[in-house]
């Protein structure tokens, strides 16, 4: 009897757990993308973040995804602290959606869902559609988990230490919100929790005054992802973290005191035991969020207080000159986009600067302030790019015409110049993880390289900021000599691998590294091309 419940258990527990994960990998392929494009546009305040939190909670089912990626977001500067305090809060009420789909028991379906995912999966031939059978599969494989978890557990019931241990969470409510978060920490997701709390009541072995202080616990529990993701993170990531836990914490210990009247309210709500207990779980994160959204600047100020710390230089992902109404006045919407294509190219030579003293000083976690920047220069080029297209729309002279084109070429060539840092970088990474040698002789012609690269970007920008031909011409010249320096420094690498002063592996890296120099000069020539024509159309 005994090993026939904890098999069922261990059973139908993982085919539950299983099902959660698959529903949510679905809903997660089908619309990640848009999902992530969703949070990071997200400029708005407290209430927009809200709602766009529990949005896209909702659709991935885990309140800790959505928080993984804020604390990202908030790491790589593309969202600040405040802005991130609303998803968070909107995350625990997306969460609850999972159990309220459980709530409507269709543990009698669960197989006819699974056939139908099957089918869909087998028979589809658009990634969309595979994605949605894998949440079917998921969605089915989650209530025959719970339909075998739900009858095995019955016979507990009739257990004096069972039921005695169900009394003690509601005299005892904090031995129940302990035991909530402690196996949400676990398990690292509340949906499971709350779906075993809504699977005993189900199988009649859990009234609704046993099943909040769970349920409560949950909350708290869930935050451990959110605390890990945040390790080694920055400043106001790991504040980002802090919020999380402390938003359950301080929401639990408000409705501590008045959890009989909680449950009497609660019990209005329906006339069935799991349904109340998923709007249980509803009500405390919707009256939680509406206690914090007027806190929020106040909330983020006490964050910055208790978590000290300078935060890293920001990285600006959104434009600061592409204005809209200035579409109107083609001349001053070209300047405006050249101080953008100024700005991105400004946030390139940052990456291959950080690329190189990383390279250079053995520095391993700053190499990961690339990884934001090229977001952020992705992001611009986008922006400036759309931002021409649809000048080009507007009535033109001729001679701003035959500007916009040039422009979108030197964008797409600074955009270039950023995936160049982020080969450095790998390469960089690679000689630090293996530690490899590299004599002093490659490390001084390396930063010569890099200082002439560096020159010619500083040209590039005084060509476009000025307008100036001459600064153009400075860095088409510069390029040519970055060829020969190229060739030059080729030749001596093959006469160190001939005399064996070099390490065919570092030697390998070192070509790397030269040929990524070199094409960023090529870039920066054409940058400074689109610059000489521009000029001549302003001559003609």
């Amino acid at each position: 009897m005994v090993h026939e419940i904890i098999f069922g258990v261990l059973g139908g527990l993982g085919l539950f757990i299983y099902g959660i994960r698959e529903m949510s990998e679905g809903l997660h392929k089908a619309s990640g993308e848009k999902m992530r494009k969703v949070l990071h546009s997200l400029t708005g305040g407290p209430k927009r973040g809200v709602l766009v939190g529990a949005g896209i909670t909702s659709l991935v089912q885990s309140s800790s995804a959505t928080t993984i990626m804020v604390v990202g977001f908030v790491n790589a500067g593309l969202m600040t602290l405040t802005q991130s305090l609303g998803v968070i809060f909107g995350a625990n009420i997306g969460t609850t959606i999972t159990a309220q789909l459980i709530a409507f028991k269709l543990t009698d379906y669960a197989l006819p869902i699974i056939g139908i995912g099957m089918i869909m999966s087998i028979a589809a031939k658009r990634k969309l559609y595979k994605n949605i059978a894998e949440f079917l599969l998921g969605f089915g494989i989650l209530f025959l988990g719970l339909s075998i978890l739900t009858q095995v557990i019955k016979p507990l019931g009739d257990s004096p230490v069972f039921k005695d241990m169900l009394v003690n969470f509601s005299i005892n409510p904090l031995l129940g919100i302990f035991a909530g978060a402690l196996v949400t920490a676990i398990f690292q997701s509340s949906s499971v929790t709350t779906g075993m709390i809504l699977g005993l009541s189900m199988a009649g072995l859990i009234d609704l005054g046993a099943a909040l202080p769970l349920i409560l616990g949950c909350n708290i529990g869930t935050c451990i992802t959110a605390i890990i993701a945040s390790y080694g993170a920055s400043i106001g990531a790991k504040r980002a973290a802090v919020a999380h836990v402390i938003f359950n914490i301080v929401g639990v210990l408000i409705f501590l005191p008045f959890l009989g009247l909680f449950r009497r309210l609660v019990s209005f709500t329906s006339a069935d035991v799991t349904r109340e207990i998923a709007n249980a779980h509803t009500l405390f994160n919707v009256i939680n969020t509406l206690i914090f959204i007027p806190l929020i600047p106040l909330f983020a100020k006490f964050l910055t207080f208790i978590i000290k710390g300078k935060e890293e230089e920001e990285v600006e992902y959104l434009p600061k000159y592409l204005e809209k109404h200035l579409l109107n006045t083609p001349p001053i919407a070209i300047e405006a986009a050249i101080k953008e294509i100024v700005r991105t190219l400004g946030l390139t030579k940052k990456m291959v600067w950080i690329a190189i003293n990383s390279f250079m000083s053995n520095d391993l976690r700053s190499l990961e302030k690339i990884t934001r920047r090229e977001e952020a220069v992705d992001s611009l080029r986008e922006a400036i790019t759309n931002y021409l297209v649809q000048l080009m729309q507007r009535e033109l002279s001729p001679d701003e015409s035959k500007k916009i084109p040039p422009l979108i070429h030197a964008i797409n060539d600074v955009e270039r110049i950023g995936d160049h840092a982020e080969n450095l970088r790998d390469l960089a990474e690679q000689k630090i993880e293996n530690r490899l040698p590299f004599s002093p002789l490659a490390i001084e012609e390396i930063q010569r390289m890099y200082d002439e690269i560096s020159s010619m970007i500083d040209c590039s920008i005084k060509a476009l900021q000025q307008n100036d031909a001459n600064e153009a011409k400075v860095v088409m010249e510069e390029e040519c000599q970055i060829n020969v320096m190229r060739d030059r420094l080729k030749s001596n690498h093959t006469k160190r691998l001939e005399g064996g002063k070099c390490n065919v592996l570092s030697g390998v890296i070192f070509l790397d590294i030269i040929s990524n120099l070199e094409k960023i000069g090529d870039h920066l020539n054409n940058v400074a091309q689109a610059v000489i024509e521009g000029l001549q159309w302003d001559n003609n």
